[in-house]
C-alpha cells in the first residue's frame, strides 16, 4: 500500500525508534494523524523541549535539566556508595525498586571493541576523579550481564582495587543478556540486597 507522503515519513520516523516495526509505525502514525491538532502540537514541542533542555549531570552523567541532577542535589542519599551503570534508564530501574539510597555513576556505554567503543570513549576517568576526591566507601557494579558488561566489570574492578574500597557487583537473577531495563522491580531489589564482593 502506497502512503501519502507526509504520513509516509511519519511512519519513516517511527521506525527509526528502538523496538518500533512497520506495523507499529504505522499504527503510530496514523493515531498521530488522529489526533487533534492541538494535542500534535503539544506531542512536537514536547520532543523538541526534551531534546533542547535535557542535558548530562556534570557529576554522575544522569540526564538532567540542569548542571547537578536531582540525585546528586539530594543530601539524604548516601555519599559514600556509588552505584556505577551503563545508561540512565539502568539508573531509572533500580530507582524504581526503592532499595538504594546512594549515588550513582552513569558510564554512557559499555567497553565494546566490535563498536569501536573504548575506554576512553565512556566516563571511567570521571568515574576514579570522583573515588578519589570523596570519601567513597563501595562501589556497585550494576552493568548488564553481556560480554560488554563483563568486559567493562573485568576493567573496572582492577582499575579501583588500588583505591582499597569495597567492590561489589549486584547479584543476577537473570539470564546471560537480559537488559536492566526489561527486569522486574522485585528481581531487581533482590539482586542489589544479594550483591557479592569481588575477589
Amino acid at each position: 500500500m502506497e502512503y501519502t507522503k507526509p504520513l509516509a515519513k511519519l511512519i519513516e520516523y517511527f521506525q527509526k525508534l528502538p523496538s518500533i516495526g512497520p506495523k507499529t509505525a504505522m499504527r503510530l502514525a496514523m493515531h498521530v494523524v488522529k489526533m487533534p491538532e492541538s494535542e500534535v502540537r503539544n506531542f512536537a514541542d514536547s520532543l523538541i523541549e526534551a531534546k533542547t533542555k535535557t542535558t548530562y549531570c556534570e557529576t554522575c552523567f544522569n540526564m538532567s535539566c540542569s548542571s547537578t541532577c536531582e540525585i546528586c542535589s539530594d543530601n539524604s542519599r548516601n555519599k559514600a556508595v556509588i552505584c556505577v551503570v551503563a545508561e540512565t534508564k539502568d539508573l531509572i530501574a533500580i530507582e524504581k525498586t526503592n532499595e538504594f539510597k546512594g549515588l550513582y555513576h552513569v558510564l554512557q556505554g559499555l567497553i565494546s571493541p566490535i563498536d569501536g567503543i573504548g575506554v576512553d570513549d565512556i566516563r571511567i576517568k570521571e568515574l576514579l576523579y570522583r573515588i578519589n576526591q570523596n570519601d567513597i566507601k563501595e562501589v556497585i557494579l550494576a552493568l548488564n550481564p553481556s560480554v560488554e558488561g563483563e568486559a567493562t566489570c573485568l576493567y573496572l574492578n582492577k582499575l579501583l582495587k588500588p583505591f582499597n574500597i569495597k567492590i561489589t557487583r549486584i547479584a543476577f537473577g537473570l539470564p546471560m543478556g537480559t537488559e536492566l531495563e526489561y527486569a522486574d522491580e522485585m528481581t531487581l531489589a533482590r539482586a542489589l540486597e544479594g550483591r557479592v564482593l569481588i575477589d
